[in-house]
């Protein structure tokens, strides 16, 4: 039986000063391509159907079928992912339901994993001892440069480096802004942006193949 993942989107579609934003098109649909001949995968959102993808990602092809997050169980896959924009900064770092998922899959030792701006999603999970999952771990994610860079630092609530470290984590990124980063730390497994996306998706079928 092919094993089963969770993709995580959020549902903002707006950022703290009232700009667009969604769930990041290429974030989640390079992971899905390399992941979707070996795996069962199921869509989720705080909100359930047709997540907002942010449309300066592309014009997308609405998720119809995505679950409602606070009725998915983690019992039911081997893996969650959480795609980037800046949504997951906006609404799922701060939802109880999703922290409480996000935990529930990293205490069952399956594979917990994100990408860009997707780890903001993950700031509220704990391990078993109710420490940060990030805490002593190596993880990267949309660093500062890069949400200077695209001149965004105001319209999230927290810079996802500054928060991460401020949790215990050790971020590691890569030499130049844009490049691909994929950190692999356990079942821990992240990405630093849209160009690493790819590169999740492929450690997390690595590691669900082990």
């Amino acid at each position: 039986m092919s094993p089963s993942i969770l993709f995580v989107l959020t549902s903002a579609d707006t950022t703290l000063t009232g700009g667009n934003t969604g769930w990041y098109l290429p974030e989640a649909a390079h992971p899905y391509y390399v992941l979707a001949p070996h795996a069962s995968i199921d869509f989720a959102a705080p909100k359930g159907p047709n997540p907002p993808v942010d449309q300066y990602s592309v014009e997308a092809t609405k998720l119809a079928n995505a679950k409602v997050l606070s009725e998915v169980k983690a019992s039911d896959y081997d893996a969650i992912f959480y795609a980037g924009g800046h949504g997951p900064v906006i609404d799922l770092a701060f939802l109880p339901e999703n922290a409480k998922l996000a935990s529930e899959f990293y205490q069952s030792g399956k594979i917990t994993s994100a990408v860009c701006h997707g780890p903001a999603a993950l700031v509220g999970a704990t391990d078993s001892s109710g420490d940060s999952i990030f805490k002593g771990k190596n993880f990267t994610g949309f660093s500062n440069a890069e949400e200077e860079a695209v001149q965004k630092v105001k319209d999230v609530p927290f810079l996802l480096e500054d928060k991460i470290i401020s949790l215990g984590g050790s971020y590691v990124k890569a030499e130049e802004l844009w490049q691909p980063k994929v950190v692999v730390d356990g079942i821990l497994i992240t990405g630093q942006n849209p160009a690493s996306a790819r590169g999740v998706g492929e450690a997390i079928l690595k590691a669900l193949q082990k």
